[in-house]
């Protein structure tokens, strides 16, 4: 997954100017099965990553509107001998299941986790599924949502990897199943694209993106960091990383004091009816390049996520000072929610329009930011080679 990132490539300036995308993706529109105890990363990363390409994608699960929310499962591996399970975000959902029909979207997105064991036993589920097979129309699923591709009776013959423990129900449905080592493998055989588990994000969206004919060039040979630190979000850490890692660059995630192969513990950070956001434990993030050996001059931007770490990672002087070279090079800083804490340490926010978290608003403008108010919270604001987002529900468009 992350491990296999690492590349010495040639060092090139990130600009907007010099990502091009091609295909379709203005008409593009996909639809997300989802169900309470979904895996948590299995359905944001593909959500927020597809539409960072532009690509419509409507949200829903059986007996619920538009508005509610499912339940997601956080699934990792923790030195047990199965993976371990503990409460992920709430997901909101964007659309209505009852009269949904296969002829308004280009595919179908079936995220893994425990969802998949209940919505398999949906007979509207089931037929839906069949009628995007019936009209060749792209169907991505990831992890355990083969659980529902072999209820519809549509992966025999086709290759087909998965979470390995689905692997016997795969083959007992006819498919050519293809073993999921490495864990991030993805596999596409004609309008099917399956992926084993969510360390294979980057190839899974990688390859729905090549299924709806959009192309993008000119990431190939640029480098991102992504500076981490313990109980950063979740969502902020997992989701550019992956979704960049898609495009193309070569992203290494560091934190003081640990190195490659070592994790940081993340923050689910959301609102459940307090008068500010819950936390619960989120995966574990793991590294892929030390910390100690980062030279900005090897990047060609900046990413840093929100979450509780900024605060302690703003009174590091090496990140203090790795920060400032990145902003006196000109290049790309892209920071979200609580990140900006560090922004504002590192004084680089003088004169240039900010946005962040609500919280993080009075230390902006102390440092000088023209302070951009998160209304909307999904809210991104570029300035100059400044990018701030207010909070993760505003990825796509942070990350565009």
């Amino acid at each position: 997954g992350q491990g296999s990132l690492r590349q010495n490539l040639r060092h090139r300036h990130l600009s907007t100017n010099t990502l091009r995308m091609s295909g379709g993706a203005p008409n593009k529109r996909l639809l997300f099965l989802c169900g309470d105890y979904m895996e948590d990363y299995e359905v944001m990363v593909p959500f927020q990553a597809l539409k960072s390409y532009g690509i419509d994608c409507d949200t829903v699960c059986p007996g619920k509107k538009a508005g509610e929310s499912c339940r997601t499962a956080i699934h990792d591996f923790e030195g047990d001998q199965t993976y371990s399970e503990k409460r992920g975000h709430n997901f909101v959902l964007n659309s209505d299941f009852d009269g949904v029909s296969h002829d308004k979207y280009d595919g179908v997105v079936i995220p893994g986790g425990r969802a998949p064991e209940y919505l398999a036993l949906n007979e509207k589920v089931v037929s839906l599924v069949k009628d995007f097979a019936s009209s060749n129309k792209l169907i991505a699923s990831i992890c355990h949502g083969q659980q529902i591709l072999t209820a519809a009776d549509i992966i025999k013959g086709k290759k087909c990897t998965a979470y390995p423990a689905v692997g016997p129900q795969c083959k007992a449905a006819g498919a050519d199943f293809v073993e999921a080592n490495p864990i991030d493998l993805a596999v596409t055989d004609g309008n099917l694209v399956t992926a084993a588990a969510w360390p294979g994000h980057p190839e899974f969206v990688s390859q729905i993106v090549s299924q709806l004919k959009i192309s993008v060039t000119g990431a190939s040979g640029k480098k991102v960091l992504v500076l981490c630190g313990d109980y950063m979000e979740d969502y902020e850490v997992m989701v550019p990383f992956q979704a960049l890692v898609s495009y193309g660059f070569t992203v290494h995630a560091v934190c003081p004091g640990k190195k490659s192969g070592e994790v940081c513990r993340t923050a689910v950070h959301d609102f459940e009816g307090d008068q500010t956001y819950s936390e619960k434990p989120g995966h574990n993030f793991a590294l892929n390049a030390d910390f100690d050996q980062v030279k900005a001059e090897e990047y060609d931007g900046l990413v840093i996520p929100g979450g509780r770490a900024p605060e302690y990672l703003a009174l590091n002087d090496k990140v203090i000072k790795l920060v400032q070279a990145f902003a006196s090079s000109k290049k790309p800083i892209a920071s979200i929610c609580h990140g900006q804490q560090i922004l504002a340490a590192a004084g680089v926010l003088g004169g240039k329009k900010c946005t962040a978290y609500p919280a993080v608003g009075p230390a902006c403008k102390l440092a000088g930011a023209e302070w951009v108010e998160a209304n909307p919270i999904d809210l991104a604001v570029t300035d100059g080679h400044l990018v701030t987002a207010a909070a993760w529900p505003g990825h796509p468009e942070f990350i565009k």
